[in-house]
């Protein structure tokens, strides 16, 4: 499986301390001088350098890619195991290193193809393309995350071991959206674990995938940042989804339209017509003022009005959907998330 890609630039790359270095996801930490020593070195034994030195004489160059003139030079990646690493890297007009960080057991060229087709899509056929733009290689990097993790879950398929136990259930991918501080990772947490963590506030900035094993069978939630600069990407996610999961924060009606804006956005895609939708309402602790359990059933039904109303859910007619209020501070309803979800979907779905 895939761990982490990174990108190393810098004016000049002996010089550590003034190298730029990117990485996504970041809870790998690849930022050890010794560590991108060995891989500058070890990616063509120091002709990277070599290379830099004498075409540009010590000079800076601004990469640009315009017209979709094929500007940008990939050379093969190379496999290296540095400091017991997996990493599979390139050089791009031998300047720049972007590599990939593998499970200790995967097979990098296993993505050897994938990975330049990518990388030579992203470079030289968009119409322009800037290292010197740090959004640029931001959404470069979550690109290329995206579209390796899901080529090694549904091609190079490193799940061999779970697939044992469980070939006989279901495997189901969920894609799990909305827009920014909803409570959708808190979910996945909440899932997953079983826990709340009352004093975790950080918006997801990172796209990631997470494992739930289920007696119905195995979830692969697709969970995807909602700030708008990382939603773009969410249709890379969205490929071959089983169920779609929206959220809204129904505490916070100020929300309401750019959140409706977004969900309609991805439900007019033909692709994804007749995909089963489950919509949740979360927060209904902070509406209501309790746990959720003893809420007023005319109350709750006044508020489900008012949000199918604003929302627009009554046009939905392409696709089975459930609406439902959750509290993933409370642990509201989160078990009967999970039934929907299998219930929505047959085995004969998932063939």
């Amino acid at each position: 499986m895939l761990l982490n890609i990174f990108l190393l630039k810098g004016k000049n790359l002996t010089d550590l301390d003034q190298l730029n270095i990117y990485s996504y996801p970041s809870s790998i930490n690849i930022e050890e001088r010794d560590l991108i020593r060995k891989i500058i070195y070890g990616q063509d034994h120091g002709d990277l350098i070599k290379k830099y030195r004498d075409q540009n004489n010590g000079k800076s160059h601004t990469f640009k890619n315009k017209n979709s003139n094929h500007n940008y030079i990939i050379d093969d990646p190379v496999p290296q195991i540095i400091d017991g690493l997996n990493i599979y890297s390139t050089s791009i007009n031998k300047r720049i290193s972007l590599g990939l960080l593998f499970e200790k057991e995967d097979n990098p060229y296993d993505y050897k193809d994938i990975f330049l087709e990518q990388l030579h899509e992203y470079l030289n056929i968009e119409t322009s393309f800037s290292f010197e733009d740090e959004m640029e290689i931001e959404n470069l990097l979550i690109t290329l995350f995206i579209s390796l993790r899901k080529y090694g879950d549904e091609v190079v398929e490193k799940k061999p071991q779970i697939e044992f136990h469980y070939q006989e259930q279901i495997f189901v991918k969920v894609f799990l959206f909305g827009i920014q501080e909803v409570g959708k990772t808190s979910l996945v947490r909440r899932i997953k674990t079983g826990k709340f963590n009352d004093n975790y506030f950080t918006p997801t900035r990172k796209f990631n995938i997470e494992y739930v094993k289920e007696k119905d069978g195995l979830l692969s939630i697709w969970d995807m940042p909602g700030q708008r600069a990382f939603r773009k990407k969410w249709l890379l996610g969205l490929q071959d989804s089983n169920i779609l999961i929206f959220m809204i924060d129904i505490s916070n009606q100020l929300q309401f339209e750019e959140s409706k804006r977004e969900f309609w956005k991805i439900l007019n895609r033909y692709e994804l017509k007749e995909v089963p939708l489950l919509i949740l309402g979360n927060k209904i602790d902070l509406v209501n003022h309790s746990n959720g359990e003893d809420i007023d059933k005319t109350q709750i039904h006044r508020l489900e009005q008012e949000i199918f109303d604003f929302f627009e859910f009554d046009r939905i007619s392409d696709r089975e959907w459930k609406f439902l209020f959750t509290s993933v501070k409370t642990g509201y309803n989160i078990q009967e998330v999970l039934n929907i979800i299998f219930n929505l979907i047959s085995s004969e779905d998932l063939i």
